[in-house]
């Protein structure tokens, strides 16, 4: 009977699984439903009917923006709601033979319908910035740094050669000069609308290829692979150990539990066993080892399957938001770069210290062998000894190649505090 119940959690949380994908559509167009159903609903409680802008009510700055708030919160609930809806139809595929599944289709299609013309009057002016997509990167403006060398150098010497004034006064009165324009406010607006949706973006992504992986690792291990390889594992009792460090282990744990017993056995702290009651212990003790070798041998194997999966799982979201990769690595930039210099030689002397540092082989002998029981792998302290005496190295190498070669054009005076700091 213990031998089906693998396969029946499986099977349950398979079923589990497959309705939750099915319904996912339908689940996502209901929450986008209701979502617009309350924008509606302040259109017409709030607003006479009309869309919800200062222009259809007299209403102060602070109310407005309560409004606005609202409306804001549900049209992004029903951008990731329907997102989520074309998602799932990928996946499903929904007939149309019965009258009841017609019937459904049919609830959907005017739920989508209704959903369309509620947010018609917040999508459709695309020179709306505040609902505007990003399509268009952030206008850059001359006080903006420039971290290309060579344009940079080009720069200087054609300021240099015809301005009259250095290049530094001349950006700094242009400037001025764009600060007095017309649209210079609602440049500055648009442009931090722009920034504010492109961080959300980044914050987002690299949510979601750390969230997912880890999901999909976690479901596949316990829900899959290890119910499938303990199971695999206890039909023959001559599977028990992956390697010969695993042997090993058990066999000095039966050995230090036998020793107790007997040295228990001689001061007399425990009921008198005689020799063939010490057997039958150590042989008990002997199949809960190798049972709980069993099950760690069958967890071993299955993350490593599991980690495949999720590895596969990580390329598809990066091959998938290509886009949000060029977002991130911006978002990074900016952050790096607002930075004092204190705080970026303080960061370098941390990331080297730890990784490449005198302290450091410590570290990676300890995350060398978590990984080698992770994935079921013998620990061999030579091929540990080799990794530590080599790839630290060249980290250092590539660390102290980076500072010389791009550091030290990027920004001089942080280089300057790392070699203070360093001293």
């Amino acid at each position: 009977m213990n031998t089906k119940d693998p396969y029946q959690r499986i099977t349950t949380y398979w079923i589990g699984l497959k309705s939750w994908i099915i319904n996912t559509p339908h689940r996502a167009v209901l929450a986008a439903y209701r979502a617009a159903w309350e924008i509606r609903n302040i259109e017409i409680q709030e607003f006479n009917g009309q869309k919800i802008s200062p222009q259809s009510a007299n209403y102060s700055d602070n109310v407005m923006e309560f409004w606005q708030g609202n409306l804001n919160r549900n049209l992004t609930i029903i951008k990731i709601r329907l997102a989520e809806f074309n998602l799932g139809m990928t996946f499903t595929h929904r007939s149309t033979d019965t009258n009841n599944q017609y019937v459904y289709d049919n609830d959907l299609l005017e739920k989508l319908k209704f959903i369309d013309e509620v947010i018609a009057n917040y999508t459709q002016k695309r020179n709306d910035s505040k609902y505007m997509e990003i399509t268009q990167p952030l206008k850059t403006s001359d006080k903006e740094v420039q971290f290309n060398n060579k344009s940079t150098d080009v720069d200087s010497n054609d300021n240099q050669k015809k301005g009259v004034f250095p290049g530094s006064i001349a950006r700094t009165l242009s400037k001025i000069a764009k600060d007095f324009t017309p649209t210079a406010e609602s440049d500055f607006i648009n442009n931090y609308r722009i920034s504010r949706n492109k961080t959300r973006i980044g914050i987002r992504f690299l949510l979601l290829i750390i969230i997912i992986p880890l999901i999909v690792q976690n479901f596949s291990k316990n829900l899959l692979f290890t119910p499938l390889f303990t199971q695999w594992m206890s039909q023959d009792n001559q599977r028990v150990f992956l390697n010969r460090e695993m042997e090993e282990k058990a066999l000095n744990e039966l050995k230090t539990f036998e020793r107790k017993l007997q040295f228990q056995n001689l001061l007399h702290t425990a009921p008198p066993l005689s020799v063939e009651e010490i057997e039958l212990e150590v042989k008990d003790k002997a199949l809960d080892l190798a049972e709980e070798f069993r099950r760690d041998s069958s967890l071993a194997i299955g993350n490593i399957f599991a980690d495949v999966i999720s590895l596969i799982s990580f390329a598809i979201i990066i091959g998938w938001r290509k886009k949000d990769i060029e977002v991130v690595q911006s978002l990074l930039d900016k952050i790096a770069y607002g930075l004092s210099d204190s705080a970026k030689a303080f960061l370098i002397i941390l990331i080297t210290d730890i990784f490449v540092g005198f302290h450091s082989p410590h570290g990676w002998e300890i995350i060398l062998e978590s990984l080698a029981e992770h994935l079921g792998l013998p620990a061999n302290r030579n091929v540990i000894f080799l990794f530590i005496a080599t790839f630290p190295v060249i980290l250092n190498t590539i660390f102290k190649y980076w500072i010389f070669r791009y550091l030290s054009r990027l920004s001089p005076s942080a280089l300057a505090t790392l070699k203070e700091m360093d001293e």
